[in-house]
């Protein structure tokens, strides 16, 4: 049996020395899958130790080409989200630019209608530790869909996940209402986002944020304005000058 040894960090056990057969034949079902942190805590392994590892393991395959296998493409469904495309890429086996095609493909064609038992199975399984964006691709459903669906079925983001994503200091918002997603569809297009975030009580972060998710964009004559703005702004020689927030995406 291969020997190890653990250091204790803090109150977590981490192991050390050479990986047993078990334990790679783990790293390679459960990386990318999961977070690196939930692996590294379910092998008691340090997480630059099972970064390491598999690098080492996934990197001897034969490179893949031709037509994606359902096998593969639920293998990427898991991992969008949780680690790189370029990562992605070396689990997989194939190159960078083929893994960026295919995740371009997700979420083109959005379905509608009464949600699955397979459907809702997944996004209870994936919505507390992926985005809403990357929830639209694994789904193939629309990010007004996929909220109502989660509010339907009280789901919520994990606080270590809104914290990763935001950062220590982020404070979770309220998840969006039908009448919410319904007055930010009719207003973003010609209003400031300053103003309708005053509108909705959110910040204009959130606005933005949600808007990009619906694929919403601003009007021509609006960028017009706003570029009218910024040049006013430069030349009213205020040094602070700002666009309140606002995005033409």
């Amino acid at each position: 049996m291969a020997a190890s040894r653990f250091v204790t960090l803090g109150r977590v056990q981490s192991r050390r020395g050479r990986w047993s057969a078990g334990e790679v034949s783990r790293l390679k079902r459960l990386y990318g899958r999961r977070p690196v942190e939930a692996v590294s805590r379910e092998l008691g392994r340090s997480v630059a130790s099972i970064e390491r590892m598999a690098a080492s393991v996934f990197a001897d395959q034969e490179e893949k080409t031709g037509p994606w296998s359902a096998e593969e493409g639920e293998r990427l469904k898991e991992s969008l989200g949780v680690i790189s495309e370029e990562t992605i890429s070396m689990v997989l086996g194939r190159t960078i630019q083929d893994v960026h095609r295919q995740v371009g493909k997700m979420g083109k064609n959005l379905v509608s209608g009464r949600w699955t038992r397979d459907e809702v199975a997944t996004l209870k399984r994936y919505f507390g530790t992926r985005t809403d964006a990357d929830l639209q691709k694994i789904l193939g459903r629309s990010a007004r869909s996929i909220q109502k669906m989660a509010a339907e079925l009280k789901l919520a983001k994990d606080k270590a996940f809104v914290k990763k994503v935001h950062g220590s200091g982020a404070t979770s918002m309220p998840r969006w209402t039908d009448k919410e997603v319904a007055l930010l569809a009719k207003l973003y297009p010609n209003q400031p986002n300053q103003e309708i975030a005053e509108r909705l009580g959110r910040s204009v972060k959130s606005v933005v944020s949600k808007a990009h998710d619906l694929r919403l964009r601003k009007n021509k004559s609006r960028l017009q304005e706003m570029g009218r703005q910024n040049v006013a702004r430069r030349y009213s020689a205020d040094p602070y000058y700002t666009t309140n927030g606002e995005s033409p995406g």
